[in-house]
């Protein structure tokens, strides 16, 4: 049986200044940023941060997340919380058959059907009270060759 889930794809870290935030990382960690975007539907101006390649041809990375919205999920995150990490990401082949796979072992998905993430992946989220505290991101990454920043063609679906 194939695993259902390939990597991790990213870690999200929720950040009030994303420029500053991914200064740190940059001076600190020698990491730059691959992809810089703002998800209005997700109310986030966000940077992905390549930290190294994976076995299925894809790539982990760090999320930055700012809210350009005070309604936006991650800026409530960030009233309750402060700053740090905000969600665990892992990688599939097929976001749509992994978030029904898991459901139905009675884990509650959060997103009837997937929906658009970074660099055009599609995107499903898992209850954190079903997953050990940890809001849990499920990801396809985008099919193409050029599609993740790194170059990397998708890995097999």
């Amino acid at each position: 049986m194939e695993p259902l889930l390939t990597r991790i794809d990213h870690v999200g870290i929720a950040c009030f200044d994303l420029d500053a935030t991914a200064d740190l990382y940059r001076r600190v960690h020698g990491f730059e940023v691959a992809h810089e975007e703002v998800n209005e539907e997700q109310g986030v101006r966000e940077a992905m941060l390549r930290v190294n390649g994976t076995d299925d041809g894809h790539a982990t990375y760090l999320q930055l997340l700012e809210p350009v919205r005070e309604d936006s999920p991650v800026a409530v995150f960030l009233a309750r919380h402060g700053e740090g990490v905000h969600h665990v990401a892992f990688g599939t082949g097929d976001v749509a058959a992994t978030a029904a796979e898991i459901g139905g072992t009675g884990v509650r998905v959060l997103d009837e059907s997937p929906r658009a993430g970074s660099m055009g992946s599609s995107i499903a989220f898992l209850h954190p009270k079903d997953c050990g505290g940890v809001l849990t991101e499920l990801v396809q990454a985008a099919g193409g060759a050029d599609d993740r920043p790194d170059g990397s063609a998708a890995g097999p679906e």
